[in-house]
């Protein structure tokens, strides 16, 4: 891997796609430009049909971009990935039938020049209790757990991750990120898309936006929150009406769940002077900032407009 150490990270310059369909043309990716240094962890997220698969399709050497450039640790999609320094984990494709699981991660490190443990690789993806067991008799959430060993065989210095914990129960998704921050914490490189918000907000350095085909922010998980503007304000008011909490300075909308009040707020500070002024009994009030959904809502709605990086 000395060749991939001297070498810069990930770089897409420009990628444009568009697909024809008997509707017309299909814009999938518009002119994206993305620098990732090795060593991070990069949440990639949008709205389906946002560009997000097929720009990840053009970063494996998949599918040729109309326009625009990827080099992987200076390397073109294709040398990288025949090198072994790629692991990829994507939604579409299944396992060879009729193998045990520990037979085809066998054959699988035997297709790279310095691969990984195979037994390992099973240890950290949880798959010991299953080797002996056939590809075909697999469930859903262990079909995944394959996937991800191999995707991690070939001892790869990025990890490409396309939906990876989609089939799998929330024991299943700890460990999961388990395993995946112990990759990371290796200084390898990691690119997931995923429609859970939560994982990105705790497991990415960094999330990408994209919605119609473009970046529409890019930034550490804490800054895209920022940018919607407003926190949410909790308490304990019984008996106030959520029209009245709406004439309070700072509320853009008020909604009440049992005693319990949920303001979101463009001035927090304001909203809790006039709060405590005018109903002094609120209490076990919180204050938080705008959740990922949140921004993700706001940034990929149909009239948002990209934002400078």
């Amino acid at each position: 891997m000395e060749d991939a150490a001297a070498g810069a990270g990930i770089s897409l310059a420009g990628l444009t796609k568009t697909f024809r369909s008997p509707d017309g043309p299909v814009h999938a990716v518009r002119g994206v430009d993305v620098d990732i240094p090795r060593g991070q962890t990069v949440a990639l997220l949008g709205p389906n049909g946002a560009g997000k698969s097929t720009t990840i399709d053009m970063l494996l050497g998949l599918t040729p971009p109309d326009a625009g450039s990827v080099t992987l640790f200076g390397r073109e999609p294709r040398t990288a990935v025949n090198a072994g320094l790629i692991g990829a984990m994507l939604q579409t494709g299944s396992l060879i039938q009729y193998l045990s699981v520990r037979e085809l991660l066998t054959m699988m490190a035997g297709m790279f020049p310095a691969p990984a443990d195979v037994g390992e690789v099973m240890a950290k993806t949880g798959l010991e209790r299953i080797a002996r067991r056939r590809t075909q008799k697999l469930s859903g959430g262990e079909t995944q757990r394959v996937r991800f060993a191999i995707a991690l065989i070939s001892n790869p210095d990025l990890l490409v991750l396309d939906e990876p914990t989609v089939a799998m129960d929330v024991e299943s998704r700890h460990e999961f990120w388990e395993a995946m921050r112990d990759f990371a914490a290796r200084g390898k490189t990691v690119l997931f898309a995923t429609h859970y918000l939560e994982e990105a907000d705790q497991n990415a350095d960094r999330v990408i936006l994209m919605a119609r085909g473009q970046v529409v922010a890019d930034g550490p998980p804490t800054e895209i929150k920022g940018r919607v503007g407003f926190r949410t304000l909790r308490a304990t008011l019984p008996g106030v009406q959520a029209d009245e909490l709406l004439a309070l300075p700072g509320v853009s909308s008020a909604e009440r769940r049992g005693e319990a009040i949920i303001l979101s707020c463009s001035d927090s500070d304001q909203t809790i002077r006039a709060l405590l002024e005018r109903h002094p009994a609120a209490r076990d009030i919180e204050i938080t900032g705008g959740a990922l959904e949140d921004a993700f809502l706001a940034l990929t709605a149909d009239d948002a407009e990209p934002v400078a990086r």
